[in-house]
């Protein structure tokens, strides 16, 4: 995923986790690439083929345009897993008939490199990965520079890190949720449908982004002031917060909670509060934010005082819970002093942004 370089285009719900911190980092093929980690192995039979895709300097959509252009079908035959940034250098899977292999011979593109092939018997579809692998590189990370960043990934690693949607979601002008608001209220119309669905699903996820803003500024408070201070401040009712002080994990988890087990599994409520909230800090399960729509179970209790604002009943499209916290693995750095560059390395579970990872390393976001 990508990410944006200048701190004043940085939007409100990201400013607690970045603060200023002038390193260079300009998203590109030569310094971030992307590799997507495949849910299941190709069966080696079947209808679909699954190849194997490096491309750079193009969206995942505009991949699949490519493709459906010289093999002149449909880009609903093509499946996908997931989209990949465009200003990096990835790789991925891409699904399509397997009756099209000779078609897909006399392919070529000078960004697109298909690096296998092989034969399974279902589509791909979205969420059909485990996760993605990144590489980066900052530039000019000075000493004081490479103290903060190194700091930040220490706690991230202890930690982990807030689940927000990165800035790429929201189109690059920042409209895209706007629009979506305005097609679930009947503002404006939009006859695509998968325009449609894409511009709502821009609007869930500012409304999932603004309540993990929210519920981070909850547990800031938690981190300063008692209980009781806290449901004052935030015009609770008495008892409201009971059990969240003490939590050993910054972000708290309050009454009525939908969790998940993690790093994938079902969802349910929080009953015990203190065991949910110790296997939450030994990365068991973890709390879920909703994306509203049809469907889809809400929060209670306290949980659902914090939720319901950023609920929205109109929308009419599937509605999902998605993890509220997540913990970045494999995590590996290097600093070359000569150069002042920090390369850094990790993987993050599917829907998770390495926007966010870096916006914290912009910053001192330390709980």
């Amino acid at each position: 995923m990508g990410t944006e370089t200048a701190a004043g285009n940085t939007p409100e719900w990201l400013l607690p986790l970045a603060q200023r911190n002038d390193f260079v980092f300009t998203p590109s093929p030569r310094d971030f690439t992307v590799e997507e980690i495949p849910l299941y192995e190709a069966s080696g039979e079947g209808e679909h083929l699954l190849l194997t895709v490096r491309k750079k300097g193009l969206s995942t959509w505009e991949l699949i345009d490519r493709l459906s252009n010289h093999l002149g079908i449909p880009r609903r035959e093509i499946g996908y897993a997931g989209l990949k940034d465009k200003h990096a250098l990835t790789t991925q899977r891409i699904s399509l008939p397997a009756k099209y292999a000779p078609e897909l011979e006399s392919f070529e593109h000078p960004s697109v490199k298909i690096l296998e092939r092989e034969l399974h018997g279902n589509k791909l579809r979205i969420g059909h990965l485990k996760g993605n692998r990144f590489r980066l590189r900052f530039k000019k990370v000075l000493g004081v520079q490479r103290e903060k960043v190194d700091r930040v990934l220490d706690w991230i690693e202890m930690r982990g890190m807030p689940n927000y949607f990165g800035l790429q979601r929201f189109g690059n002008d920042g409209t895209n949720a706007g629009e979506g608001r305005r097609i679930v209220h009947g503002e404006t119309k939009m006859r695509d449908r998968k325009m449609r669905e894409f511009l709502v699903s821009a609007y869930q996820s500012r409304l999932f982004n603004d309540w993990l803003s929210r519920r981070i500024a909850l547990s800031r408070l938690l981190e300063e002031f008692e209980e009781r201070e806290v449901e004052r401040i935030e015009t609770l009712p008495t008892g409201s917060l009971a059990g969240t002080k003490a939590q050993p994990h910054f972000f708290r988890i309050l009454p009525g909670e939908i969790m998940e087990h993690y790093p994938y599994g079902r969802i349910f409520p929080a009953e015990d509060l203190a065991a949910e909230a110790e296997k939450f800090a030994a990365r068991d399960r973890a709390p879920t934010g909703l994306l509203p729509g049809k469907r889809i179970r809400r929060a209670e209790g306290t949980a659902a005082l914090y939720e319901a604002p950023f609920d929205d009943e109109r929308i009419r499209e599937q509605g999902s819970r998605r993890y509220a916290w997540v913990w970045p693995d494999e995590i590996h750095r290097r600093y070359v002093p000569e150069k002042a560059h920090y390369e850094l390395s990790f993987t993050l579970p599917k829907g998770s942004y390495a926007t966010v990872l870096v916006a914290m390393l912009r910053g001192s976001f330390t709980g």
